[in-house]
C-alpha cells in the first residue's frame, strides 16, 4: 500500500485531547463493568439455555454431515483446490501478471468497494481468501441430506451471519480504509470508536445498541412527519389524522392509510420530496391516516380483534362522521395490509360496504412461504417469546428491529459496526434509518396470535380459520378491487409469497411489482425517476408465480402513477376540499399527533 504523503500526514494529536478522550473511555467503561456485575449478581448464575433451537439444529447438521465422509471430503478437496488456484493468481499478480480473480464479490457488496481491494496485492488476497472459503462453507452446510427442512433454514440463516461477521472488512487490520485511517490519525478512530461503542452499551441497557444514524438532526414535525393536518380522532389504540388538501377539488372517497405498529406511521411522511401521503394530498386525495399508539403493559390483553375494532373500524366511523363518505379507499403497509385484508374480509362476512378499493404495500396474507423470518417461527421459539411477552405484557420493539436487521446484516449491522467503531465516525443523518431506530412494542396477547394463526398455522389463507369478534372471515369473499405492490428485493415480505396470497381473493386484483426492497421499493416518488416496476398485461394471475413474471412488462418511474391511474378509475366523481378544521370531528392537536412522539422509556425497557 502506497504511504501517506506530507500533505496527508496528521501531526501528532493534542496530548490534552488525548488525555481527556482516554479519561472518558475509562470512566465510562468502568462504569458499565459495575453495572454488568451488579446485574449478574441480581440475576444469578443460570444454565445456558438454547431458546432459539440453534445448537441443537447444528448439532443435527453435523450428524448428517459426518454420515456422508465421501461428500465431505470432496467439499475439502475443492477448497484445497481453489486456495491453490488463488495462490497461484497472487503470485501472478506479485510478478506483474493481472489475470480474473478467483473469487468476486457479488454485484452490489459495498463491503469490497474500497480500490484497494482490487488495487494492493496483499488485501485483493485476503479478500479473495475469505469469498473463498464463505462459499465453501456455506455450500457445504446450506443443503445437508436428511436434515429436517425448519433446521436446515436455522443453519443456513446462523451460517450466513457467522460468515457475515468475519468478513476482514470488519477488522482494523484487515480493512484498507481503516488501517490507513488508523496510520493516519496515528489510532486516534479507535479510541473514537470505542467511546462509540460504550456510548451504545450504555443507551441499550448493557446490550450493544447500534446508532444507524444522527438522531438529534431529526424532530418529528419539524423535518419529517411535516404534511400538514389535525389530528381529528382518537381511541386507545390509535390516532387518526387528517390532512390539510393542497388541491381545491378533491376525490370524493377519502383515502384511508393503515400503517404497520412495528415502527412508526410516518415512513410515508419523511420529507416533501419523498412522501407519499403529500403526494396523495397533492393528487386530490382526503388523506386519512392512523397513527399506532405505543403500547405497554396496559395494552397487554389487546387483541387483534382490537386493532380490527378499535381500530381500522373506528377510523372508518370516524372517516364517515368527518366527511359524510360511508366508503373509502383503503391503503395497509406490511402488517397494516394483513390487518387491511383482515378487516375487509371481516366486513364481506358482516356484508358491510365500507371499502371501496384496497391497495396493500409490501403485504403478506398467505404465510406459507414467508422467506427469511420463518427462521425465527416455530413452535420452541414462539413459546419461548410468549413467556418473555406475558411477562411484561409486550414485546420490545429493539427485538423486532434487531431481526429486521439480521436480514440485512452487512447494510444494517456491520456497516456502522465499521463506520462508527473502527473509523471513529459519527453516523450521517438519515431520515429512513433515524424512522427505522425509532421502533415500537406489541402486544403480547395480539402477538401472540399473529406469529400462532398467521405465520406458523396460516390460517388467514383458509376459509373461516380465523376468527374476528366471533365472526369467521375468508378471503375470498373481499369482493372488491385490490392493487397490491410489492418489492422484487423485499426480505420481509417477500414478493412471491405476496403473490400467492393477492390470488386468494375474490375480487379484481391488480398485482404490481416494484423495484429495490421493502423500504425504497415503496417509497419511490416519481420525481426520483427510479426502478420501475413490472405489470403483466394480460391482468391474470397464473398459480406459476414465474409464469406471471415472464409475462410481465417492465416500465420506468415510479409505481405511484400507476396505483394513481388505477384508483381514479374506481373513483372519478370529485368534490370540493375538505378542511379537517371545518369538519364535524373536534381538532385534537397538530399533525403528527402526540402518539408518534411517545418514545421508549430507555431506563424502562432495560
Amino acid at each position: 500500500m502506497a504511504a501517506p504523503n506530507a500533505t496527508e500526514t496528521k501531526e501528532l494529536p493534542d496530548p490534552t485531547e488525548v488525555a481527556k478522550t482516554y479519561a472518558e473511555v475509562a470512566q465510562r467503561a468502568s462504569k458499565l463493568i459495575s453495572e454488568h456485575v451488579q446485574r449478574q449478581v441480581k440475576r444469578g448464575v443460570t444454565a445456558p439455555q438454547d431458546e432459539l433451537g440453534i445448537a441443537q439444529a447444528f448439532m443435527d447438521m453435523m450428524a448428517k454431515l459426518l454420515s456422508n465422509p465421501y461428500k465431505l471430503a470432496q467439499s475439502q478437496m475443492n477448497l484445497v483446490w481453489d486456495y491453490f488456484s488463488l495462490w497461484q493468481h497472487s503470485m501472478l499478480r506479485f510478478m506483474g501478471m493481472h489475470g480474473a480473480p478467483v473469487a468476486s464479490p457479488e454485484k452490489g457488496d459495498k463491503r469490497f468497494k474500497d480500490e484497494e481491494w482490487q488495487e494492493h496485492f496483499l488485501f485483493d488476497f485476503i479478500k479473495q481468501s475469505y469469498l473463498i472459503t464463505a462459499r465453501h462453507v456455506h455450500d457445504t452446510v446450506c443443503c445437508v441430506e436428511g436434515l429436517d427442512e425448519q433446521s436446515q433454514k436455522k443453519v443456513s440463516f446462523y451460517t450466513r451471519q457467522y460468515i457475515d461477521a468475519l468478513s476482514p472488512s470488519n477488522f482494523a487490520m484487515t480493512n484498507p480504509e481503516v488501517f490507513r485511517e488508523t496510520v493516519k490519525n496515528h489510532g486516534q478512530n479507535l479510541v473514537k470508536g470505542l467511546n462509540n461503542l460504550l456510548r451504545d452499551i450504555e443507551e441499550g441497557g448493557g446490550n450493544v445498541r447500534v446508532k444507524m444514524t444522527d438522531t438529534s438532526a431529526f424532530e418529528l414535525g419539524k423535518n419529517v412527519a411535516t404534511t400538514p393536518g389535525k389530528v381529528v380522532f382518537e381511541t386507545e389504540m390509535m390516532q387518526l389524522l387528517q390532512y390539510t388538501p393542497s388541491t381545491d377539488k378533491v376525490l370524493k372517497k377519502p383515502l384511508l392509510i393503515v400503517p404497520p405498529w412495528i415502527n412508526k406511521f410516518y415512513i410515508l411522511d419523511l420529507r416533501e420530496k419523498n412522501s407519499y401521503i403529500k403526494w396523495a394530498v397533492d393528487q386530490g386525495h382526503t388523506v386519512f391516516v392512523i397513527s399506532w399508539v405505543n403500547p405497554d403493559e396496559k395494552q397487554a390483553e389487546k387483541s387483534f380483534d382490537a386493532y380490527v375494532q378499535d381500530g381500522v373500524v373506528a377510523a372508518l366511523d370516524a372517516i364517515e362522521k368527518q366527511t359524510g363518505e360511508k366508503e373509502v379507499n383503503a391503503a395497509g403497509y406490511c402488517l397494516g395490509g394483513t390487518l387491511l385484508a383482515t378487516t375487509c374480509a371481516y366486513l364481506a362476512a358482516k356484508r358491510q360496504k365500507r371499502i371501496a378499493s384496497a391497495t396493500f404495500f409490501t403485504t403478506m396474507t398467505d404465510f406459507s412461504e414467508p422467506g427469511e423470518l420463518g427462521v425465527f417461527i416455530d413452535e420452541g421459539q414462539v413459546a419461548s417469546l410468549e413467556k418473555k411477552m406475558f411477562e411484561r405484557g409486550y414485546l420490545e420493539g429493539s427485538e423486532m428491529a434487531g431481526t429486521f436487521n439480521m436480514l440485512r446484516a452487512n447494510d444494517l449491522i456491520w456497516s456502522f459496526v465499521v463506520n462508527n467503531y473502527l473509523m471513529g465516525k459519527d453516523p450521517f443523518p438519515f431520515d429512513l434509518l433515524y424512522w427505522n431506530s425509532d421502533s415500537t412494542r406489541m402486544p403480547a396477547k395480539m402477538h401472540s396470535f399473529y406469529l400462532r394463526n398467521m405465520y406458523m398455522e396460516n390460517k388467514l389463507a383458509e376459509p373461516g380459520g380465523i376468527e374476528i369478534d366471533g365472526t369467521p372471515i375468508d378471503l375470498g369473499k373481499i369482493k372488491i378491487p385490490c392493487y397490491f405492490i410489492s418489492a422484487i428485493e423485499d426480505h420481509i415480505a417477500p414478493w412471491k409469497s405476496t403473490y400467492i396470497g393477492s390470488r386468494n381473493f375474490g375480487g379484481p386484483v391488480r398485482f404490481v411489482l416494484g423495484g429495490s426492497g421493502h423500504i425504497a421499493g415503496i417509497v419511490n416518488p416519481p420525481a426520483a425517476n427510479k426502478y420501475g416496476y413490472w405489470i403483466n398485461a394480460s391482468g391474470k394471475l397464473p398459480e406459476n408465480v414465474d409464469a406471471w413474471f415472464e409475462g410481465a412488462e417492465q416500465h420506468p418511474g415510479s409505481w405511484w402513477t400507476d396505483w394513481q391511474s388505477w384508483v381514479a378509475g374506481h373513483d372519478a366523481e370529485t368534490v370540493a376540499a375538505r378542511d379537517p378544521a371545518k369538519g364535524k370531528l373536534k381538532v385534537l392537536e397538530d399533525a403528527p399527533g402526540s402518539f408518534v412522539k411517545m418514545r421508549i422509556d430507555s431506563k424502562k425497557a432495560a
